[in-house]
């Protein structure tokens, strides 16, 4: 069956269209806005570049703007769920497709579980501005990462913030994608004017000492400042733009794929890089980089900046709760999408393609994977997956980008309702970009990526490889015709 066959038949049975091309832009806007901005931009700029973070945050838009490209051609020619899984499937087999599709359960379900973390950091504090306290029994992880495979106890009981907050968006997950959508689309419009509200009144106030040394000279340690650092700093602070390949991972939910889906994916990457930048500037302007490593750098710049900005401080708190909770929103949404259409090629269970009659969503699957977010973040604390969230999802990336290349040579005719410009040049930039972090972020991080992918390896040798199906697209077979 052609692509088109496919599509036509999937929309008389399965998810439903109802995504518009703002809509999908908050969708790209709600997964990368949050904690990007909220928490790791003061912990690259104190341990890693200082305000060099600015030009971090360049470098690594500059890559997810070229890596956007790649996956705009790809959403516009497959527009399904399953984002580059489902790509990877269509073009370099089930093998390679198994290892996108394991490397982005690690970036959504894990990044979901890591920012309801963060999130309930700000939510706690937030309470505790109001005479309400939550024991800290209540609201960190039993557990923390002391260093590689050395895990202590912290007294702690459960996260139990976090995991309210993952369940309380399950069920919105659950309930339909347009309720899902109208949800964060409100969050998004109330973090933006918050976040807009910061950059227009803290901007002016920023102190030149501040920003001296723009790039701080290196310890003598490789990637503690100087620019070892800044190319640090870029590899962690990828994480914050982790999740704009949500907007394609919904394809199968966009009312006109081939246009809105680009229009997604670049309008989303376009406004929150130039905010990131906005932001890192202020944050770093406004206090000494050196005090920026809490899991509240923002208030914390705010605060710093005196009674001139005093009034924005609840502000601050509210949209950090805001922001972070939309994030876990698309991430999750994004995660379930995900299992979907690798459950529908049989590489994992059935249970997780099961579309429910009435509100027309994968809930089964979307219920299991909140399910496992839920107990991820009750347990686990923030420190533990970040960097490794960041190297599992420029994996991804790296072999996106290089399936787009295969695909010009081998499947040159094939209908390309948007094709990436340059692609011979913005490939390759991507690529090397993409390699060029994952070579600066730490030797444990590549330690962790080796057990999670032997993990996957495992579960695919004993289900997935047994199970799969032919690739539901095949851009070749069709390209030729």
């Amino acid at each position: 069956m052609s692509i088109e066959g496919e599509i036509a038949r999937d929309e008389a049975h399965e998810l439903h269209r109802a995504l518009g091309p703002w809509q999908l832009i908050a969708l790209g806007i709600g997964a990368i806005i949050g904690a990007g901005i909220f928490v790791i931009t003061g912990h690259a700029a104190a341990s890693y570049a200082g305000p060099g973070v600015v030009i971090s945050f360049i470098i690594a838009g500059l890559c997810c703007l070229f890596t956007g490209l790649c996956y705009a051609e790809y959403a516009s020619m497959i527009p399904v769920a399953g984002s580059a899984y489902t790509y990877t499937y269509a073009t370099l087999g089930k093998f390679v497709a198994w290892i996108i599709g394991w490397n982005l359960v690690l970036e959504y379900l894990g990044a979901a579980s890591t920012v309801a973390v963060g999130w309930s950091g700000y939510f706690v504090q937030l309470l505790a501005g109001m005479g309400i306290v939550i024991p800290q029994a209540l609201s960190t992880a039993p557990i923390a990462m002391t260093g590689f495979g050395e895990i202590a106890a912290t007294g702690s009981f459960l996260n139990l913030p976090a995991m309210a907050v993952i369940l309380l968006v399950t069920t919105l997950l659950v309930v339909g994608i347009k309720a899902s959508a109208h949800f964060n689309s409100v969050m998004v419009v109330i973090k933006l004017f918050i976040v807009a509200l910061v950059i227009a009144f803290g901007l002016p106030l920023i102190m030149g000492e501040n920003l001296e040394p723009f790039i701080p000279p290196n310890t003598g340690t490789w990637g503690e400042f100087g620019w070892s650092g800044v190319f640090r700093a870029t590899g962690v602070i990828f994480f914050a733009y982790i999740g704009f390949d949500a907007v394609s991972v919904a394809a199968q939910e966009a009312r006109n794929p081939h246009r809105d889906i680009p229009i997604g994916i670049l309008g989303s990457l376009i406004i929150c890089t130039i905010l990131y930048i906005l932001m890192s500037l202020t944050m770093t302007g406004l206090a000494p980089y050196t005090s920026l490593n809490v899991a509240y750098p923002v208030f914390v710049a705010i605060e710093n900046a005196g009674p001139q900005l005093a009034w924005l401080g609840i502000t601050v708190n509210v949209g950090a709760v805001v922001g972070l909770a939309s994030v876990v929103l698309v991430l999750l949404l994004g995660q379930s999408r995900v299992f979907y259409a690798m459950s529908r090629d049989g590489l994992i269970p059935p249970i997780y393609s099961q579309i429910h009659p009435t509100f027309r969503t994968p809930w089964l699957g979307t219920m299991v994977t909140g399910a496992i977010a839920a107990i991820m973040a009750g347990i686990l604390p923030l420190s533990i997956l970040g960097e490794l969230v960041s190297i599992g999802t420029l994996a991804a990336f790296t072999i996106v980008c290089a399936g787009i290349l295969v695909l010009r040579v081998k499947a040159p005719n094939i209908k390309r309702p948007f094709r990436t410009p340059f692609v011979w040049v913005v490939a390759p930039l991507s690529i090397f970009m993409c390699v060029f972090m994952m070579a600066f972020l730490p030797i444990d991080t590549w330690l962790r990526l080796l057990v999670w992918t032997g993990i996957g390896l495992a579960i695919y040798a004993l289900y997935g490889a047994r199970n799969a199906k032919p690739p539901m697209f095949n851009l070749m077979r069709d390209s030729a015709k």
